[in-house]
């Protein structure tokens, strides 16, 4: 059976796919594509946060608010940016 860290990394690889698509195809509105990078950014966060939650507070991420809330902070962003950048693309395509 795969560890739950070795899927982890593996799924980063189809995901890193997925952005080196949408990004060189030009037909995703920019606020989206934005935000789809926010989120490998908030991988990118979460990880160390939740190391230190574990070595500094012996916690899961989940469990110390101030580190867990600064992290879902970016994938709030992320989702945001998404929305807003579809929701536009929506808007200019029914104008024309």
């Amino acid at each position: 059976m795969l560890s739950k860290e070795t899927l982890f990394a593996v799924s980063l690889f189809p995901y890193l796919g997925f952005l080196w698509f949408m990004t060189r195809s030009r037909k995703f509105p920019r606020l989206a594509v934005i935000g789809f990078y926010v989120l490998l950014l908030f991988v990118a966060i979460t990880i160390p946060a939740g190391i230190y939650a574990q070595s500094a507070y012996n916690e899961q991420l989940a469990n110390v608010d101030w580190l867990h809330g600064g992290a879902e902070f970016f994938l709030t962003l992320s989702n945001v940016l998404v929305v807003l950048g579809f929701s536009q693309a929506l808007r200019r395509n029914s104008q024309q």
